[in-house]
């Protein structure tokens, strides 16, 4: 169960992530309270998977998911750029975690 919380909490990081743009410099009401609530949700849902998983286990794979998922969202819904070299950079970052996660145990 603790590697669904962690993979809500990625998820959850992913949209607060996408949610700071529209807030307009915290200049937008409802769009700064949405982003505050998805940040909140995150950091709870993250909580919630350290219970049963290693912290740093747990936070760098929460943060991998942030970064990978944010970069690829941005790409696919906001047109931001997915060059090969940033493919390779995002490529690293999994090979990384999975690295991370392998370890975890050994």
């Amino acid at each position: 169960m603790a590697w669904i919380w962690l993979l809500a909490a990625g998820a959850v990081e992913v949209a607060w992530a996408q949610s700071i743009r529209p807030t307009d410099g915290f200049t937008r009401l409802p769009q700064t309270v949405l982003c505050f609530a998805l940040m909140l949700g995150a950091v709870f849902l993250l909580a919630r998977a350290v219970r049963d998983l290693p912290v740093g286990t747990a936070y760098a794979v929460f943060t991998g998911i942030g970064t990978v998922g944010a970069v690829l969202v941005g790409a696919l819904l906001r047109g931001e750029a997915l060059t090969p070299l940033r493919a390779v950079g995002l490529a690293l970052i999994t090979a990384g975690l999975v690295t991370v996660r392998l370890g975890e145990s050994g």
